[in-house]
């Protein structure tokens, strides 16, 4: 059987979970209530907006949502050119990195007049991190936004209930409700650090990044 990718383990997908958390709620609680790291909220925000004839506000929405769309193409073309590479530095280890520097540069802006920046920066990077870490433990999920990973592991917990799907099934589902679990880890850290820290309360997905990326270094089975 081929040996998997470290990138591929629950341990690193936990860390990015949380990183995930961390960062949504950052930007709602210290960069203009806008949900950096998942677009979903921000397009309905931006719908109400433009139904309230709301320029200035709407477009708070627009350039997170470009952001994320333009990290999805940087992540691909990054996975088209270095995916093949081998050895031990995977071609996702430069990119936990690069985002612990892009949310350095995050923290050294202020807060009110940058905070458009701010997000366009977390939007960015996060839309890297999603599609660049797709699947952990065979499970397909997401780092960055728990509805698709509360849909599958209540789907999959049906199946052990109900039928013959039985421990393997459990066992997946466990992966999805952990990634939930941390991701709001993250969002209730980022809540207590925030009226001690305030901007520079993102640097505490700094740590877990970096904990993702020396775990990628370890060889064995994800």
């Amino acid at each position: 059987m081929p040996q998997k990718q470290m990138s591929e383990s629950l341990s690193v997908g936990l860390l990015l979970a949380l990183t995930g958390g961390l960062l949504d709620a950052y930007s709602y609680l210290n960069r203009g209530e806008v949900f950096a790291t998942a677009e979903t909220g921000n397009i309905v925000l931006l719908g109400i907006h433009l139904a309230q004839q709301q320029w200035g506000q709407a477009l708070r929405y627009v350039f997170p949502i470009l952001a994320f769309a333009a990290g999805v193409l940087v992540a691909e073309l990054i996975h088209r050119n270095l995916g093949n590479a081998s050895g031990r530095i995977h071609w996702r280890h430069p990119l936990l990195l690069a985002e612990c520097l892009v949310l350095v540069l995050v923290a050294l802006l202020p807060q009110g007049r940058w905070d458009p920046l701010a997000n366009i920066l977390i939007s960015f990077t996060s839309a890297i991190q999603v599609e660049s870490f797709r699947k952990f433990r065979d499970c397909s999920c997401a780092t960055t936004m728990c509805t698709g990973n509360l849909r599958s592991g209540t789907e999959l917990l049906f199946r052990c209930l109900t039928g013959p799907a039985g421990r393997p099934a459990l066992q997946k589902a466990g992966v999805y409700y952990g990634l939930i679990l941390a991701f709001v880890s993250g969002a209730v850290i980022s809540g207590l650090v925030t009226p001690l820290a305030g901007r520079w309360t993102v640097l505490c997905a700094c740590p877990a990044l970096l904990g993702a990326f020396f775990l990628m270094l370890r060889p064995g089975r994800a």
